[in-house]
């Protein structure tokens, strides 16, 4: 196949996160096994116009605030320029409307949509343009297949308006050979509990810290490490002075992929108190770990996370429930084990090779069904 994608950022873009993690994984399995795919990306300040990465050829074209404009002038080149199977756009912040582009075949995949919780993150005006960009999805993408990462987000497309037949659920998997419980990593001996993300006000994290002070008021020991870079930091470190947390909640930047490891490793939970998410990816690969996860019993996250198997759902915005399952752990070393246990055997079964395999033949129907309507 000769695949033209489309996504916001590449995995090297600074501002890249899951969606970009489960975009590279895919597709660069599929350029590995012989398909031909160029990505059309974003760039930033010293980014190279033109790279090859994961064995996709990378074109970089605008910038952050720039791509929706210059995003579908970079596509009407490339299309000019190459023969291509099908057209792939990924839509994990504004969607480009590219069906309009072109009549190939056409896959949209969706991590998930902001709908209202855009206002929960961007003042207003910028919060009523994403939630309108949304808004004619179905219309304009009304001959796309979609392939999405939670049954959360196919039943958000469906009250929506897209045919549940046009939409393909394909969960993300985990490099449960990379993220595994090690034994000269053992769980830390008080209980500590671990946030990894970005650090954004949409998804939350001040319920964990409203979480961990009312567990500090039960037990001392308790503490929470926070990996992840993001504008809502400084606001963040303020709550955690203003909470009496100093000490208690450390927030520790940017980590290396092998810290990152070895802090899931010896947490005692992962915590993820998003109001939504695509499906949650540092929850499976703390499971991958054998590390439990608290999260909201939000869409998707309620898909990565079972709730007392690999370890608990909570209201979203409930931080007295979070500080209850936090204190449950805490006081219970076998109960965090036995979670743990449960949280292994569910990420071995999610493979990233299997995902790529179900998108590989995703695309390929597609393609198939654009040549027989092509001939009919």
């Amino acid at each position: 196949m000769n695949i033209l994608l489309v996504n916001w950022n590449d995995r090297l873009n600074p501002q890249a996160g899951g969606a970009e993690i489960h975009l590279h994984a895919l597709f660069g399995r599929l350029a590995a096994w012989g398909h031909a795919v160029e990505l059309i990306a974003s760039g930033w300040p010293g980014a190279p116009a033109r790279a090859e990465l994961d064995g996709m050829r990378v074109r970089r074209v605008g910038g952050r605030h720039s791509f929706a404009l210059r995003g579908r002038g970079a596509v009407r080149q490339a299309l000019r320029e190459r023969s291509f199977d099908v057209v792939v756009e990924d839509v994990n912040k504004l969607p480009l409307y590219l069906p309009t582009l072109t009549a190939l075949p056409f896959v949209t995949i969706v991590p998930h949509l902001f709908g209202t919780t855009a206002f929960a993150e961007a003042r207003w005006p910028v919060a009523a343009v994403v939630w309108a960009a949304e808004r004619p999805i179905p219309r304009v993408y009304r001959r796309s297949a979609f392939h999405v990462i939670s049954e959360s987000t196919r039943d958000d497309l469906v009250v929506r308006g897209v045919p549940a037949g046009r939409i393909t659920v394909i969960h993300p998997g985990v490099d449960a050979a990379w993220y595994c419980p090690d034994p000269s990593t053992p769980r830390a001996a008080a209980p500590v509990f671990l946030y990894v993300g970005r650090l954004k006000r949409y998804k939350g994290v001040e319920f964990a810290l409203r979480a961990l002070a009312a567990a500090r008021a039960v037990r001392s020991d308790v503490t929470l490490e926070i990996c992840g870079q993001g504008d809502d930091r400084s606001r963040l470190e303020g709550l955690a002075r203003a909470l009496g947390l100093e000490g208690a909640a450390r927030f520790l930047g940017f980590v290396s992929e092998e810290e990152k490891r070895r802090l899931l490793r010896r947490a005692w939970a992962v915590v993820f108190p998003s109001p939504k998410e695509g499906w949650g990816i540092s929850n499976v690969e703390a499971a991958a770990c054998g590390t439990p996860a608290i999260a909201s019993d939000s869409p998707g996250l309620r898909e990565s996370v079972r709730h007392e198997v690999t370890g608990y759902l909570v209201p979203h915005g409930d931080w007295r429930a979070l500080a209850d399952r936090m204190l449950a752990l805490a006081a219970d070393r076998p109960l965090v084990e036995r979670l743990g246990q449960g949280a292994r055997r569910f990420a071995e079964g999610l493979s990233w090779d299997a995902a790529a395999r179900a998108t590989e033949a995703h695309l390929q129907r597609v393609i198939d069904e654009g040549r027989r309507g092509e001939s009919a």
